[in-house]
């Protein structure tokens, strides 16, 4: 009986803790036991089953969707998002809220951002950051050539000027195209003085964001300019590439599908994503499915904001 005995005497400490709401002060004084007795028997009551953890997620939450894309992925954040419907813009728009308020909440003072300018998702997440009272982060850099059509670079240019005014930070553009006309081309872009200031700054980014895309380019990015011919996206797919993070291909195991195009490309690479020390991506849709499933796997993204219906087909196959 001696031990049915002393679990009702951590039964009752527990209740008076976690029901009464009594601090461990007063429950030690009104039962002559000292409080780091008190202490011991509060983590007995846990190893003993007397006390349990529940967490219920609220209505319109994932937290099962979210544990097991952590663990299949073998990320370490995943937010899964309440969406009406499957369809791209209602999906933009709810992961767009939803990454503004985690880059709200966590971003730490002296960040450098790096944020792919031809995403319609980040720029969601742009238009709902509300302005932080102290300056936040160091800089803002883009990461992926903001030179193209202009009636869309100025989405572009706003989208990095905008979160750099939003957080108190310094906006670095990369004023060059997204993908240069030729590997020559490339060489003397890059060759300018505010081009190479702004790339050398890839190595001190803390905090990336980026959006993943399919083969077949986003409607910004189309209309930008920033993209290859039918025929050389066909030669993407030919090598095994399934979609793209800021035009760098990979493929359904995450690999890095090298082909000529990559030396047109005006941007990050993958190697230099994968070295920053948290990255976000913002990605949701049937179209973008398989490459969101392969961008996983690169082993660059630390944290996936999605939606309910694309984290469901992510889990199921």
């Amino acid at each position: 009986m001696s031990r049915l005995n002393e679990l009702r005497m951590i039964a009752r400490v527990a209740q008076m803790y976690h029901v009464e709401h009594q601090r461990q002060s007063d429950i030690a004084k009104h039962l002559r036991i000292s409080q780091a007795t008190i202490s011991r028997m509060l983590k007995r009551a846990l190893e003993e089953g007397i006390v349990r953890t529940t967490v219920s997620s609220p209505s319109g939450t994932y937290a099962e969707l979210e544990t097991e894309l952590r663990a299949k992925f073998a990320i370490d954040e995943a937010i899964v998002v309440e969406c009406s419907e499957d369809r791209e813009g209602a999906i933009m728009a709810r992961i767009g809220e939803a990454a503004a308020h985690f880059i709200e909440a966590t971003l730490q003072p002296g960040e450098v951002i790096g944020v792919s300018s031809w995403s319609e998702t980040i720029l969601k997440m742009v238009d709902n950051i509300h302005p932080m009272k102290n300056n936040m982060a160091k800089y803002v850099v883009q990461t992926l050539g903001g030179m193209g059509d202009p009636t869309v670079q100025i989405h572009a240019n706003q989208l990095t000027t905008r979160l750099a005014k939003l957080t108190g930070a310094d906006a670095h553009l990369l004023s060059a195209p997204g993908v240069a006309q030729s590997r020559e081309a490339k060489l003397v872009l890059l060759s300018d003085t505010y081009v190479r200031e702004t790339m050398d700054l890839f190595g001190k980014i803390s905090l990336g964001i980026v959006g993943i895309g399919a083969i077949e380019p986003s409607g910004m990015l189309a209309r930008s300019g920033n993209v290859f011919t039918a025929r050389e996206l066909a030669e993407v797919e030919e090598a095994g590439g399934v979609g793209d993070i800021s035009l760098r291909f990979f493929d359904a195991e995450g690999r890095p599908v090298k082909t000529p195009l990559d030396d047109r490309v005006i941007g990050m690479t993958l190697d230099e994503l994968a070295k920053i020390d948290r990255v976000i991506a913002l990605a949701g849709g049937q179209s973008k499915t398989e490459a969101i499933r392969g961008a996983l796997q690169t082993g660059a993204i630390d944290l996936l904001v999605t939606d309910k219906f694309t984290a469901e087909r992510l889990v199921s196959t």
